[in-house]
């Protein structure tokens, strides 16, 4: 073999494999073109349509009765029963406890006797003074008397002085007659007043409810000895429950001028999975770093106990040109995108409050640069920016 040929061979196969791989390349089909294209993101959009809305301020109260009243014994004694329990709703005029009348009426007695007694002595003291006057009459006589028949010198002098002490002592006994009459009226008014006292302790010895009430707390039980102005009982109306809550400063002002206008904010919540209503009556005169009483009236149907605490939703005053949105609208808490040749446009808004909708609370919102009819994106997208493109979901 020629000597060329043997040094070629080693090398033949690499020549071959190198000439197939060349031939494919150039025979290979050619791909399509790729043109790239920018991705569009799938969102949802709502009509915007500006309306008069009244925002919600959550609250927490506790409830209160300013009228509650306390039942208490009028006077040392026995109790005899109590007709009533815990949380027992009783009518106007119910009996609601009694106290042992035999601890009352004794001193009832006396009293209408003491009355008597000084009327009877009233008429005694008119006719002695008539007696006494009387006999006023005739020491003025005596010693006219005296005097003339010493003056004849037939009389003493002794007889005359005698016939004067008998006039002063008759005089003495007619001012005090008289002194004593006119003190009678005051005597009178005094054990008259007694008597007052003791009929309305005797009266007080029957509790009866003087409202349609709830029974707060029974705090005595028959038999007990009570001593004067222990506690027997606590009632209060059922129309006469309030709602003390803080409100922030920053929005007393403008309830304040609500409730100077006439108007009455409503406030609703839920108390034991029952709906509870109430109406903002008044807010309290002073404040404090944590905000201001404000006093809200439950209406007359709310079975709410004495005491409960309760999470409310005052409507504010209505907010001309709001929006209400879901918070997923939102970017950054002060912005909102419109969709536009579906592409984004950033639109700043400010905060208004919260209203509820029908599938939770929404957020109210004012944007003067927003036109009604515009498509508000609601969906929360995270690389949100000015110019994304956007496709509406139908």
């Amino acid at each position: 073999m020629h000597p060329l040929l043997r040094r070629a061979l080693p090398i033949l196969p690499v020549l071959v494999g190198v000439g197939g791989f060349a031939l494919l390349k150039a025979t290979a089909p050619k791909p399509p073109v790729v043109e790239p294209r920018e991705r569009a993101w799938r969102v949802e959009t709502v009509s915007a349509a500006p309306a008069a809305n009244r925002p919600l301020l959550r609250l927490y109260g506790r409830v209160e009765a300013p009228d509650r009243v306390r039942a208490a014994a009028p006077v040392a004694g026995r109790l005899l029963e109590v007709r009533v329990r815990d949380g027992d709703r009783v009518a106007a005029g119910e009996v609601l406890a009694r106290l042992d009348p035999r601890d009352l009426q004794p001193r009832l007695a006396q009293a209408r006797a003491e009355v008597e007694k000084e009327k009877l002595k009233e008429r005694h003291d008119r006719e002695s003074l008539a007696h006494e006057q009387e006999i006023l009459r005739l020491a003025q006589n005596a010693l006219a008397r005296a005097d003339k028949v010493q003056a004849q010198r037939y009389g003493s002098e002794s007889a005359v002085d005698e016939a004067r002490q008998q006039l002063a002592r008759a005089r003495l006994s007619v001012t005090l007659r008289e002194q004593a009459l006119a003190e009678h009226p005051a005597r009178l008014a005094v054990l008259e007043a007694k008597l007052e006292e003791a009929e309305r302790d005797a009266a007080r010895g029957e509790v009866v409810a003087p409202f349609a009430a709830r029974i707060g707390r029974v705090e005595a039980a028959a038999g007990d000895q009570l001593q004067p102005n222990q506690a027997i009982l606590t009632l209060y109306p059922t129309d006469g429950l309030w709602i003390r809550a803080k409100l922030p400063n920053s929005r007393s002002e403008e309830l304040r001028a609500a409730l100077a206008a006439g108007e009455r904010p409503r406030a609703r919540g839920t108390y034991a999975g029952r709906t509870v209503e109430a109406f903002l009556d008044r807010l309290g005169g002073e404040a404090e770093a944590r905000g201001i009483d404000a006093l809200l009236r439950l209406s007359g149907d709310a079975e709410v106990p004495l005491g409960a605490f309760v999470e409310l939703a005052l409507e504010r005053p209505a907010a001309l040109d709001t929006l209400a949105l879901p918070f997923a609208a939102l970017h950054g808490g002060d912005k909102v995108f419109v969709v536009e040749d579906a592409r984004l446009r950033g639109v700043p808004i400010e905060r208004i409050g919260e209203v509820d909708g029908p599938e939770g609370s929404l957020v109210l919102v004012r944007a003067p640069e927003l036109t009604p009819g515009a498509r508000v994106m609601v969906t929360h997208l995270p690389n949100a920016v000015g110019g994304l493109k956007v496709e509406e979901a139908r």
